[in-house]
């Protein structure tokens, strides 16, 4: 019995380490499974994160590309907004431009027609103002009345522009007026009616605007500007001081930096060709080539004027002329 007994042990010893291997393998599998299982669950939360981050980035772009379009379509409205209004703005000045030359050419005529008589060359050029008048106001309603339409055709409103083009047709209708008010005298003074509501080609109205255009080019390149006094008056006047010297001694007279126009008289420099002086004594304070003038003197030895020999150098370094009598 003995015998039996120990005979059975080491199978029993065998079986409990079979059953702890099985045990050990179990274990082993589980955690396998479970590292399998975790790994395949992070790889499928990868891929999602992957696909739902390429979903989110592409329905991103679609968004900027959106938003980007928008932000074009809307750049592009601006722009041709402020196009329009850039171009509305350059039509006012132009119109303002021309209503201040038709001002002019009333004056021109109005004193023109001042005269009790006038030649022949006179009465056609009052025609040609004339005319020229008549086409400019008529161009410039129908500007007006291409920007009123333009402005209805844009939607809503633009406050600014609705009162600049209020005025514009409110000074074409004063200049209207004044314009018939001197076709009424004219017509007095033998003038055919008909001839006073002729107008202009368009290529005339080019060709004069162009002559206008030189001659006031001209007339601005021959602008000259004189004063005189003495040295009291025109610092008073804030046209010149004394400068240099030391210590207040050897200083000279020199013309200001910051003078008032209004204190010169202007003169054509092609046609002036002296300045009254009436003095014992005198000089030019701005400078001008001695060669170009001549102090002329009376027969009491008084200088009488300064006689400007040479008009193109006595204007070549100033167009300003100061004289200071003593």
């Amino acid at each position: 019995m003995t015998n039996d007994v120990n005979t059975n042990r080491p199978v029993t010893a065998d079986n409990a380490a079979s059953r702890n291997n099985e045990k050990k393998a179990k274990k082993e599998g589980v955690k396998k499974g479970s590292l399998v299982t975790g790994l395949v669950a992070l790889l499928i939360l990868v891929i999602a994160g992957f696909v739902v981050n390429s979903m989110f980035n592409n329905e991103q772009k679609k968004h900027t590309a959106i938003v980007e379009n928008q932000k074009h379509s809307f750049t592009q409205l601006l722009t041709s907004r402020d196009s329009v209004i850039n171009e509305w703005m350059m039509t006012f000045d132009e119109i303002e431009k021309d209503l201040n030359t038709v001002k002019q050419k009333e004056n021109i005529i109005s004193t023109n027609a001042a005269d009790k008589e006038f030649s022949k060359d006179k009465k056609q050029q009052i025609l040609k103002d004339i005319e020229y008048i008549n086409t400019v106001l008529d161009q410039n309603k129908k500007k007006i009345s291409s920007l009123t339409a333009q402005l209805s055709k844009q939607g809503g409103t633009i406050k600014g522009l609705e009162v600049k083009i209020a005025e514009l047709e409110a000074s074409i209708k004063e200049r209207e007026t004044e314009v018939a008010d001197l076709k009424a005298t004219l017509t007095k003074k033998d003038f055919e009616i008909g001839q006073l509501n002729t107008k202009m080609s368009e290529q005339q109205v080019a060709i004069t605007q162009k002559d206008e255009k030189i001659a006031n080019q001209t007339a601005e390149m021959n602008k000259g500007f004189i004063a005189s006094g003495t040295y009291k008056a025109l610092k008073a006047k804030g046209l010149i001081s004394k400068e240099g010297g030391f210590l207040g001694i050897g200083r000279k007279e020199a013309l200001q930096k910051d003078f008032a126009q209004g204190a010169f008289t202007q003169v054509n420099i092609t046609e002036t060709k002296s300045i009254p002086v009436n003095s014992k004594d005198a000089k030019l304070i701005t400078y001008h080539p001695s060669t170009s003038y001549e102090l002329v003197r009376d027969k009491d030895n008084k200088i009488a004027s300064i006689d400007i020999k040479n008009p193109d150098e006595f204007w070549r370094v100033s167009k300003y002329a100061v004289v200071e009598i003593k």
